[in-house]
């Protein structure tokens, strides 16, 4: 029941932007206004991802231990088969000065609960050498993956993923994957290659990492498609952009879940799984994809999965002066921090 006028005065007249009286807003309020109603300048300092801590050199197991979630960047894109550019995607994603701390349909505030810190980029030793650059991203991954932290990253190119779930599983073992992404990427050796963009879930596969069981990918489309007959073979869960419509969103949400089950599950997202309306700065682009609005709801949708770590990909901001696809990657990514804070 809406207030009377006396009330409003009596609670609001004169009150600052930290004075606010719902328990629930008052609890995240008080962690993000410091100083009275003086709250951080989101575009001072810095930029990191998600505006967290910078730890310099934080990729160790004696930092990573006192970290809930790490979030780093991984800028390679030497597996591209069409436009580069990705590997600007961690800094364009670091650039995005307004994202959360609130999560208005979950209700949630995971900076207030998880110890985050962004801990800088996977070290490559050759900006040219594709199969080192994977040797790299792995064993930094298994890095993290023996310590208390959770990765959540920001690509580069598709290709990244599957060198970290190698270096995952050896904490977890075979995991399950959501992936939403315009292309299935189980694609085979192209030119000489394994490690291309379209190709890093064949791989996992076939490595004993990823298990095709427990993957769903949703948004699939476009002109490759004859190119993904591995996803079936192999018993993956493939959700068309075509049958988003068709099912409508709780019904893909509930076959994500009941496919993935309460097992160790990945969370990958290619922005080009997007319509390219809302992420045009992407390498390759394919019209009829998801809208935002669609991605958001998936992601809440998930709340409760065991995410043992997840990415966003495939940002390449020098397609989009605009910026709108670096600020869906980075709502993507903190509602991947937010999944993390409600995991089973």
């Amino acid at each position: 029941m809406p207030l009377d006028l006396d009330e409003l005065r009596r609670l609001y007249a004169g009150g600052g932007g930290a004075d606010i009286h719902d328990p629930h807003f008052r609890a995240v309020a008080g962690l993000n206004f410091k100083e009275g109603d003086k709250r951080k300048w989101p575009f001072a300092e810095p930029a990191t991802l998600l505006d967290a801590p910078y730890i310099a050199g934080g990729l160790s197991a004696d930092v990573l231990d006192t970290l809930d979630v790490a979030l780093i960047g991984v800028p390679m894109d030497l597996g591209v088969t069409n436009r580069p550019g990705a590997r600007y995607g961690p800094r364009a994603v670091r650039a995005v000065d307004r994202v959360g701390p609130y999560e208005h349909v979950l209700r949630v505030a995971p900076m207030n609960h998880l110890k985050v810190a962004d801990i800088g980029d996977v070290p490559m030793q050759s900006r040219y050498d594709l199969a080192q650059c994977h040797a790299d991203i792995e064993a930094a991954y298994r890095t993290l993956a023996g310590t208390c932290a959770i990765p959540l990253s920001v690509g580069g190119d598709h290709s990244i993923t599957g060198s970290i779930m190698k270096g995952l599983a050896t904490k977890t073992g075979p995991m399950g994957m959501v992936h939403v992404d315009a292309h299935c990427d189980t694609g085979g050796i192209y030119e000489g290659s394994k490690f291309h963009h379209g190709a890093p879930f064949r791989e996992a596969v076939l490595a004993g990492v990823l298990d095709p069981t427990r993957c769903v990918q949703i948004g699939i489309r476009g002109g490759a498609e004859y190119l993904w007959e591995f996803s079936v073979a192999s018993g993956m869960t493939v959700i068309h952009a075509e049958d988003v419509a068709g099912m409508g969103m709780d019904a893909v949400i509930a076959k994500a879940r009941a496919v993935v089950g309460d097992g160790p599950t990945y969370v990958t997202f290619d922005v080009d799984g997007l319509d390219p309306a809302y992420a045009p700065g992407t390498g390759t682009p394919e019209i009829g994809g998801l809208s935002t609005r669609e991605a958001l709801q998936l992601l809440r949708g998930l709340a409760g999965i065991n995410i043992i770590g997840g990415d966003v990909v495939e940002v390449a901001p020098e397609y989009d002066p605009t910026t709108i696809t670096a600020q869906a990657a980075a709502q993507v990514l903190f509602t991947l921090l937010c999944l993390v804070q409600l995991r089973a």
